[in-house]
């Protein structure tokens, strides 16, 4: 199972390519609080990602999910550093026992410590291809139009995604 971040849904949406998520094994939820601001603030505020993420909602590929109240809950919130949201999905993530899909940093140092696994928006694209369920080219183009798209990537990241992906070549 998984559980979603703004950043990969966003992503994913602005390339076109968040219907990648069906093909992985288990079902994939979005917390509310993560919905609230990538599809009810995204529709408002007009993003074209925003009625994508919304239209994979209606058509199942995404479960919106209330986030329990706990006392994982209660002490990331304390975290001055941690967003709603990203407790939102640290707390969903462990009550489902699922992996967190998200990039940013201390979200993810934050998993770390509270022993829930993380993913990140290239982990799944690669996965997808190793799946087979696009192809190498399909998968290098879409890690260059998130960049393009203002998704950040570092160079020394960018080189072992471009390695990894040829790597499915051979």
């Amino acid at each position: 199972m998984w559980v979603f971040d703004a950043t990969p849904l966003i992503y994913l949406a602005t390339v076109e390519r968040l219907r990648l998520v069906s093909r992985l094994d288990g079902p994939c939820r979005i917390p509310e609080p993560v919905h609230s601001e990538v599809v009810t603030a995204g529709l408002e505020e007009g993003y074209p990602d925003a009625r994508r993420i919304e239209q994979c909602i209606d058509d199942g590929i995404f479960e919106v999910v209330s986030v329990d109240e706990s006392s994982l809950v209660d002490r990331l919130q304390r975290n001055p550093n941690v967003s709603d949201a990203d407790v939102a999905v640290l707390a969903c993530a462990a009550s489902f026992d699922a992996t967190a899909v998200m990039d940013e940093a201390t979200g993810r140092l934050v998993a770390d410590v509270e022993g829930i696994e993380t993913r990140g928006t290239a982990y799944l694209v690669l996965r997808c291809t190793k799946r087979g369920a696009i192809p190498v080219s399909e998968a290098r183009e879409t890690i260059d139009a998130m960049i393009e798209a203002g998704w950040y990537c570092s160079p020394d990241l960018y080189s072992k995604l471009v390695r990894k992906l040829e790597s499915f070549e051979n």
